[in-house]
């Protein structure tokens, strides 16, 4: 048992160091294609892997995690003015990722059981679900808190036709943006999961 709660501090201590190298090293974590739109991030890559590796508790800990430097880096080192107005808000930077972190791990808890072949599909699902709740909740919560004055972010947004609805503008603006993010990491998750997971097992 103490082993093994080695093993899952260990991993957590590298998976730390990765999202913090992903988030303050540029185009690492953050890869900016438009400057009014906020980058695409291969961050929840790292987070579905680490999340189909362990429980409930740690993925929720390490979307925690990812939420706070989230915060942080919207005060310090904005890339632009709409992740600077979204994410300056802590329930817009921490409860998408909270649940991006818990979320492959219970899917994970709940196929414990399935053999290898199934289990791969599982971790093809971890990868999509991390990366689209963080998206939808991130344009839903957006979405909720500028309601009443909308023109603040969709003036930093770019071209839309006037009186079009915020979510509409968020979810073509940001949505580009996360069905990229969900297809790389859908498919990038089994394939470091698995021997990853293994590795685990024999340590």
């Amino acid at each position: 048992m103490k082993r093994d709660n080695t093993v899952k501090l260990a991993v957590t201590a590298v998976f730390m160091a990765i999202l913090i190298l992903q988030t303050f090293v540029p185009n690492i974590g953050y890869i900016r294609i438009l400057p009014a739109i906020p980058a695409i991030t291969t961050i929840p890559l790292t987070v579905a892997i680490y999340g189909s590796l362990l429980n409930p508790c740690y993925g929720t800990v390490f979307g925690l995690f990812w939420g706070l430097t989230r915060l942080v880096v919207a005060y310090t080192q904005p890339g632009d003015m709409v992740s600077l107005l979204l994410f300056r808000n802590p329930v817009i930077s921490l409860v998408p990722s909270i649940l991006a972190g818990l979320f492959p791990s219970l899917i994970t808890k709940y196929f414990q059981q399935k053999n290898l072949p199934v289990k791969k599909w599982v971790y093809v699902l971890n990868g999509a679900v991390t990366s689209l709740t963080n998206t939808g909740l991130v344009i839903t919560l957006a979405s909720l808190f500028f309601m009443r004055n909308p023109q603040i972010l969709l003036s930093n947004i770019g071209n839309f036709t006037a009186g079009m609805p915020l979510f509409i503008v968020l979810l073509v603006s940001l949505g580009m943006n996360g069905l990229v993010e969900a297809i790389f990491t859908a498919i990038v998750t089994p394939i470091v999961v698995v021997p990853l997971h293994y590795i685990m097992k024999r340590a």
